[in-house]
């Protein structure tokens, strides 16, 4: 039950196998998540309260002045990034100024660090809307989350919030650019239902929806630290490296964390 928060605007840089000395940025609330999904693998814990927790919120001027800081203090003292990474305690589409926050943010990086990446890691539940996929078509890496393609799956792993479409989804992803897909395996059971996307019902069709996707990488992996529901299983890394070979057979690269 233990979960891991980012007290921070601005927290790393953390060196990542994926994305390099990535410096993260926080955009939710510093003491709790906020997500439209409570993904029973999350680190960060369940959103309890979404309406409270909104209100707490770091505004745009706040991340652009704490960025601002870092990057100059970083440049100054010769340290590396690689990446830029919005990530967090949750969700970070559901900050009302993100689309502001991503033009600062290039702006900065322009400034200070210009070889460096921009990235987020979303669910992908806003790309619909046109200034959140505006700002996305911007960003150098869109790590977007698809754990499966199977409704009742997604509602079980993920748990959605309100009105979610497996299928809206991945017409969604279609039209992104730049993009790389992120998927969480595990398996379990929780309140009567057992799931398990390593298996051959999830897999194949996994495997067809990326062909018509053609995402420049694949990130696959499973959980690292405690969880919020104590019924999920790890998935070993041999059993990641047998998906991920699956995935490198129809053409389009993996990386893989266990």
């Amino acid at each position: 039950m233990p979960t891991f928060l980012f007290n921070e605007i601005i927290f790393g840089p953390v060196l990542s196998r994926r994305l390099g000395n990535s410096l993260g940025i926080n955009l939710l609330p510093v003491k709790s998540k906020l997500c439209n999904f409570n993904c029973l693998y999350c680190e960060c814990g369940l959103t309890s309260s979404f309406k409270q927790i909104k209100k707490d919120l770091p505004t745009r001027e706040q991340v652009k002045s704490e960025l601002e800081k870092t990057l100059h203090e970083f440049n100054e003292n010769d340290r590396q990034i690689d990446t830029i990474t919005f990530a967090g305690n949750g969700e970070p589409t559901l900050h009302p100024q993100f689309p502001g926050i991503i033009n600062d943010s290039l702006l900065l990086r322009d400034k200070y660090f210009p070889e460096a990446k921009l990235a987020v890691l979303s669910n992908a539940t806003l790309i619909h809307r046109k200034e959140i996929k505006s700002a996305l078509e911007k960003i150098d890496l869109n790590i977007l989350k698809l754990d499966s393609v199977n409704e009742d799956t997604v509602k079980i792993m993920n748990c959605p919030q309100g009105k979610f479409s497996v299928k809206k989804l991945l017409a969604n992803l279609a039209d992104v650019k730049n993009l790389t897909i992120q998927t969480l395996f595990v398996r379990g059971h929780y309140k009567g239902s057992q799931f398990d996307n390593t298996t051959e019902e999830e897999i194949i069709p996994w495997l067809d929806t990326l062909k018509k996707l053609q995402p420049g990488l694949v990130m696959i992996y499973t959980i690292a630290r405690d969880t919020p529901v104590d019924t999920v299983e790890k998935v070993s890394a041999a059993k990641l490296n047998e998906i991920a070979k699956r995935v490198e057979a129809i053409g389009i690269p993996t990386s893989i964390s266990d």
